[in-house]
């Protein structure tokens, strides 16, 4: 009889599961996202034991690389981004179930030598069929590669074994083109075996959003328009586009980023509580926050965009957006956008939720605020309370994952005299570990084959729905000459006609 591990509680469930016998497949293994990311995940969870033994990793790309090529490509993006040690026994593991297929996507001889490899990696590694591919290119290219996995029979399993395909945002540029993919993916991939990545839903905190809201009973009785006064959803990042201006021009903040991650936060802040946390009971309740978003009447005066302009950026100067290497100087791309949204329910009712992003802003950081309502009588003189601003609840995203509690509290000393002062509570001073690197946990749930951090299609869609009309009105003014992107300093918070915004609220941004 086995006996329990006497060193362990048994009330510990952070035991990971570990994935069975499987293989991924990864296209467009020369990008940034594989290289600083996927490659060194994938070694991540090798290295604390959660990929199995036979755990196959397959290159696609064109360069005409042997399999040595392409571990020795892993190994250093491994070595530069990993964040567990390197261990050479693991490392020499992981490398022998490495192979390289060079290719186009419309090469159908490189798709027949995928079917091959694949075929060899069940026989040789004992993946067992059960294959995930990661599309880690444009969208402009999923409908090649998925057209190509089918006809080549790569896309449907065998009996007891499963094909899945993961793919990045951005999900299509509007609602009609992100429609035409899921079409695409459709066609090939049943609905559960497609997985949309927004690695900002992996993050702890995300997660820990729910656990705030519905596992404390102080929070939900005040979570609504009685007491909230409007909420604040802030990503800011403190670098340019750098070298993605071929990605970036054409696409803009907006649909690079509120799009997806600030409206999948709104979803969790403004949700009602789900029935269960399973997948689909979460799903129906941020659809329902979703299909509720009103847009305000004027656009114009409720949203904002800009585009950073020359500046001061971590102790150096930097050139502006129009300045970087392909851009155009009658871009009208946006790095900045700020958007006013009602969600149309009993609970928000009359509460605003601003979201805004940015680049070239003053720090990286991910933030979601509540901010309450002021006291509706204050017993103190004017001179007490002036350094008093409204009561907030802030989760940090990133980086320093925590929750803050901003409150009022008396100053030491013979005068009543009331100021803001701040509770934290972060991740890292309370839990002895780390929080697992947010796509560390998203390829394992891809290849146990667990939805619940993936947004489904018609989660995709509505969020286009609630932006096409934004991005319809600003193409209008650029059409009409009458407003494009609003330059900002680099190194600042963004244009004035964000903080304008908010003015004609009576409110103001939070400095993060």
């Amino acid at each position: 009889m086995t006996q329990p591990n006497p060193l362990r509680d048994p009330r510990d469930r952070r035991l990971p599961r570990i994935a069975g016998p499987c293989g991924m497949v990864l296209f467009g293994v020369t990008g940034d996202l594989s290289r600083k990311k996927i490659m060194p995940a994938i070694y991540d969870l090798a290295n604390r034991g959660l990929l199995p033994p036979g755990f196959s990793l397959t290159g696609f790309a064109r360069r005409d690389w042997a399999d040595q090529d392409f571990a020795q490509i892993v190994h250093d993006s491994v070595k530069a981004h990993a964040r567990t040690e390197f261990r050479e026994e693991v490392w020499k593991q992981l490398a022998e179930g490495f192979r390289f297929v060079p290719g186009d996507f419309d090469d159908d001889h490189a798709f027949d030598q995928l079917r091959r490899t694949i075929e060899e990696l069940d026989e040789e590694r004992g993946t067992g069929g059960n294959h995930a591919f990661y599309l880690a290119i444009p969208p402009g290219f999923f409908g090649d590669v998925v057209g190509q996995l089918k006809e080549h029979g790569l896309s449907t399993p065998r009996d007891g074994s499963w094909r899945r395909v993961v793919v990045e945002k951005p999900f299509g540029h509007d609602l009609e083109s992100a429609r035409e993919l899921n079409a695409t993916l459709g066609e090939v991939f049943p609905p559960g075996s497609v997985f949309r990545i927004d690695h900002y839903l992996g993050k702890e905190t995300v997660q820990n959003i729910l656990a705030l809201r519905f596992a404390n009973e102080m929070f939900e009785p005040i979570w609504n328009n009685t007491y909230v006064d409007h909420v604040q959803i802030t990503m800011a990042e403190d670098v340019g586009i750098g070298g993605r201006a071929g990605y970036y021009d054409g696409i803009g903040a907006a649909r690079d980023v509120i799009q997806n991650h600030l409206l999948q936060l709104m979803c969790l802040v403004a949700m009602e509580e789900p029935v269960s946390f399973d997948a689909e009971n979460v799903r129906i309740e941020k659809e329902k926050v979703l299909a509720s978003v009103q847009l305000p009447a004027r656009l114009d005066k409720t949203t904002a965009r800009g585009q950073y302009a020359a500046g001061w950026a971590g102790g150096q100067k930097v050139e502006g957006f129009l300045d970087e290497d392909g851009i155009k100087k009658s871009s009208t791309t946006e790095t900045y956008a700020a958007v006013t949204l009602n969600v149309a329910t009993r609970r928000w009712a009359g509460v605003p939720f601003y979201l805004r992003t940015g680049k070239r802003l003053g720090r990286r950081v991910t933030e979601v605020a509540i901010v309450f309502k002021r006291a509706p009588h204050l017993p103190f003189a004017a001179s007490s309370v002036e350094e008093l601003t409204q009561n907030a609840l802030v989760i940090r995203v990133q980086p320093d994952e925590g929750v803050t509690l901003r409150f009022g509290s008396k100053v030491p000393g013979t005068q009543m005299e009331i100021r803001d002062v701040n509770m934290d509570f972060v991740y890292g001073g309370s839990f002895t570990e780390e929080s697992p690197e947010a796509y560390e946990r998203l390829i394992l749930d891809v290849l146990l084959g667990d939805p619940p951090l993936f947004p489904r299609h018609e989660e995709v869609e509505l969020s286009w729905k609630i932006l096409d009309p934004i991005l319809a009105h600003w193409a209008k003014q650029d059409a009409n000459g009458k407003g494009r992107p609003e330059a900002y300093p680099s190194g600042g918070w963004g244009p004035k006609s964000a903080d304008d915004m908010l003015a004609r609220d009576g409110r103001t941004w939070r400095r993060p």
